[in-house]
């Protein structure tokens, strides 16, 4: 067995090793003396980029439906200080700069997180949720990602009404796992969040129409057997095209996922390939 880190011998330093980490964060901030975005507009920039609605309570396999009606309060307390905030050339977006420090005391409740490979709950959980409904946004713009933390080795859930390609999602942890984006054009975009009783909503605005337009394929999507395990494979591509010409302009691949399957593999709806082929599937 190998040596434990510090962070692991005891909750206690766990809890010394988290601090350590949002002090570093917040050093390397004012050394760094980055240009965080702070002003907030509740007045529309003209343009609307990209909108999007993300289901607020899911079916998470045996998840308890309290931590998403938590999770539905959770977002609510987060949602007014990234609704309206301006992203300015040369700014960077940073999430835990607008959002803070999610608390118990601020009246965050207990939501679902993602802890040793595995569902969990603490404070604030489910606020990877916001973050997602972001990135996707964000990915349909020229704004550049510049802080993102990728879960995509487990697949934790079997698919609920999935609207956008696996894998495509973030996660983040107060304050050092981060989600941020930075403006390298001379266009002003702004973020429009809401709560609905089902919906987050959000909308990506800016001051000026855009010259491209961005859309995201998923391919090469499968499940495949590895011994006794199942893993979940994709590709998501982004394609850019001129809106004069509509000639493509760029195509790059934005991430590749091997996920292990985590739920019970009855619960997948669709053909497992064997291990041995990429082509044939599994008798089902």
């Amino acid at each position: 067995m190998g040596r434990k880190l510090f962070g692991d011998i005891s909750p206690f330093t766990y809890a010394i090793a988290v601090k350590r980490q949002i002090i570093a964060r917040q050093v390397s901030d004012l050394l760094r003396r980055t240009n965080l975005a702070t002003t907030r507009s509740m007045e529309d920039l003209p343009v609307a980029v990209y909108r999007h609605n993300s289901l607020i309570r899911r079916k998470l396999g045996n998840v308890d439906v309290a931590l998403q009606e938590n999770k539905a309060i959770s977002l609510g307390l987060a949602a007014p200080h990234i609704d309206g905030v301006l992203i300015r050339p040369g700014e960077t977006f940073s999430f835990w700069k607008l959002v803070g420090h999610c608390s118990a005391r601020k009246g965050y409740r207990t939501g679902l997180t993602i802890n040793n490979n595995g569902p969990a709950s603490g404070i604030a959980g489910g606020m990877c949720q916001f973050t997602n409904l972001l990135h996707w946004m964000v990915l349909h713009s020229p704004l550049e990602i510049v802080e993102h933390h990728h879960h995509g080795e487990i697949d934790l859930f079997p698919d609920f009404n999935r609207q956008i390609p696996f894998g495509t999602g973030t996660s983040i942890v107060y304050n050092y796992l981060d989600y941020r984006v930075h403006n390298p054009t001379q266009n002003t975009f702004q973020f429009r969040i809401s709560l609905t009783e089902e919906h987050l909503r959000g909308e990506l605005r800016a001051a000026e129409a855009l010259g491209v337009k961005y859309h995201l394929k998923e391919q090469d999507a499968h499940f495949q057997a590895v011994g006794q395990d199942v893993y979940r494979r994709n590709k998501v591509y982004r394609s850019v095209r001129d809106k004069r010409t509509g000639n493509e302009i760029a195509n790059e691949l934005i991430v590749q996922n091997n996920a292990k399957v985590l739920y019970d593999h009855a619960l997948i709806n669709a053909p497992i390939r064997d291990e041995h082929s990429d082509m044939v599937p599994l008798a089902g």
